[in-house]
């Protein structure tokens, strides 16, 4: 069988006037349209394709690669409104539907969302969806702390930003763990901070607690380099500034300045923080 919205392998099976028609083991067909064909190829020869259903409904090849596949999420531009719902650029010529119902808030053209894709078993169609939340599953947890992890940034809340973790559960990353700019879509690396009793996580974008002392130290290295030896930071110096100077926490500056100090790679001084010669 050949599944809508996913990457096959398969062997060109013969040439037609539409196309290469390719197939797999089992001997399941479909079309690989003339401009899509490679310039070098023989029949018996494998090639890597992507199946969809073109604008009369039927399964078709592309060797394209789309911008999003079936059940994975992306950040994609609204190409065209309609009574009925929006279309989405996935980077194929025909683009990708969002029902009306399927929309958190109506899409607007020249507008990026994310989405989630998925298929419709009604009309056979991929189709996309903008209520991600609802795709998402905290109920059995395959995550535990201090786990690197995936994130896709999903949306801004009072409490910090809502990021979706490997794909699969829904977390937070509180405002006060925010060292770095990040916009809704961004697919960035955090950790597991916490994992609660009523499956919500907590996210942080930095390795947390004393697991965090070695990166945070190389940090503070690597800009005392940048600033010939000396930063005007101490651990008097307000929150504020320690986050916009070396995107961290007053705490985590503090662990990380005295772990370097042990180490007698600084001097620590009223005035701030000197890289020993």
């Amino acid at each position: 069988m050949l599944n809508i919205g996913e990457n096959h392998r398969l062997i060109i099976d013969r040439e037609t006037e539409p196309g290469l028609f390719l197939k797999n083991a089992e001997g399941d067909e479909v079309l690989l349209p003339n401009k899509y064909i490679p310039k070098n190829f023989q029949l018996e020869d494998e090639i890597e394709v992507f199946v969809y259903l073109d604008h009369s409904e039927r399964p078709v090849a592309t060797t394209l690669e789309p911008y999003v596949k079936l059940d994975e999420f992306a950040f994609l531009e609204c190409v065209e409104t309609t009574d009925f719902g929006a279309f989405l650029d996935w980077g194929l010529e025909k683009h990708l539907f969002v029902p009306f119902k399927e929309q958190v808030y109506p899409m607007q053209k020249g507008h990026r969302y994310l989405i989630f894709c998925y298929l419709d078993e009604e009309t056979n169609r991929l189709v996309a969806s903008s209520k991600v939340h609802s795709y998402l599953d905290n109920s059995d947890l395959t995550v535990n702390p201090f786990e690197e992890v995936d994130l896709i940034v999903s949306n801004k809340t009072d409490l910090g930003y809502n990021v979706i973790i490997n794909e699969i559960h829904l977390g937070l990353v509180y405002n006060d763990d925010v060292f770095q700019p990040i916009e809704i879509g961004d697919r960035i690396k955090g950790f597991i901070k916490k994992t609660r009793k009523d499956g919500k996580i907590d996210v942080t974008l930095q390795r947390p607690g004393y697991r965090s002392i070695e990166p945070n130290a190389q940090a503070i290295l690597d800009e005392l380099q940048k600033q010939n030896g000396f930063l005007n930071i101490t651990d008097k110096s307000a929150p504020e500034k320690i986050k916009a100077v070396l995107k961290m926490s007053k705490k985590s500056f503090k662990r990380a300045a005295g772990n370097l100090y042990k180490q007698r790679q600084i001097d620590i001084k009223e005035d701030g923080i000197y890289l020993k010669k």
